[in-house]
């Protein structure tokens, strides 16, 4: 079938909204326009374990890293009059603490087919334009999230996240000597490092706290 030249082009689909959720409150917040690009990081940590006699340590993979995504998102409502705060505003107010968890909200970064469960880290404003009163009307919003995972039991090499143990790292103690003292092999002072979020196992200063996973079939 031949198309007339008066035939009218096919509409566009519609532009979806970023939109940014707070899975607490269930506040839904569209962003005024969808950032042109993001970033997402994401890598893994190592650790090099000392060997006497080598002239290069071996590597020993110790946890993956958090994600983290970031981007510039812009508000304007010079042609409403408006201040432009009460929209840029409602994203900076996601650094706040609730009182209910005493921390900021778990969030869903949403864009397309995109999604991001994260929290905001960062957040840094950026004015550019002003009515004669002094009104920002004009900003760019630099954010930055980072990846949250909930962990309700995790099972991995026969460690759960049951009740851990605490314990105050001395000059004299390594996470290879607590793995043996408190979980019975020196082998599994990788559970250790993960369960404390440490990157660098053979350097932990004195008095850092260090949480130690109970092994299936402790008591």
């Amino acid at each position: 079938m031949v198309l007339s030249s008066n035939a009218s082009p096919p509409p566009l689909p519609q532009l979806v909204k970023a939109t940014i959720t707070n899975t607490q409150s269930g506040e839904h917040i569209p962003v005024m326009y969808n950032p042109d690009e993001f970033t997402l990081d994401q890598g893994n940590a190592f650790a090099e374990i000392a060997i006497p006699g080598l002239n290069a340590p071996p590597t020993q993979y110790v946890r993956g890293k958090l994600r983290t995504l970031a981007m510039t998102l812009l508000f304007d409502t010079y042609e409403r009059g408006e201040d432009v705060r009460a929209y840029s505003g409602r994203i900076v107010r996601l650094l706040n603490t609730l009182p209910s968890t005493f921390a900021p909200p778990v969030l869903l970064f949403a864009m397309g087919t995109f999604t991001f469960q994260c929290v905001l880290v960062d957040a840094k404003q950026r004015f550019t334009m002003f009515l004669r009163d002094g009104t920002p009307v004009r900003a760019s919003l630099a954010v930055t999230f980072q990846e949250y995972t909930r962990i309700e039991v995790q099972i991995a090499q026969g460690f759960f996240a049951g009740p851990p143990t605490v314990h105050t790292i001395t000059s004299s103690e390594t996470l290879q000597g607590l793995a043996a003292d408190f979980l019975g092999d020196a082998r599994d002072w990788r559970a250790i490092a993960e369960a404390s979020g440490i990157d660098d196992p053979m350097h932990i200063p004195p008095g850092q706290r260090v949480t130690i996973p109970r092994k299936e079939g402790q008591p």
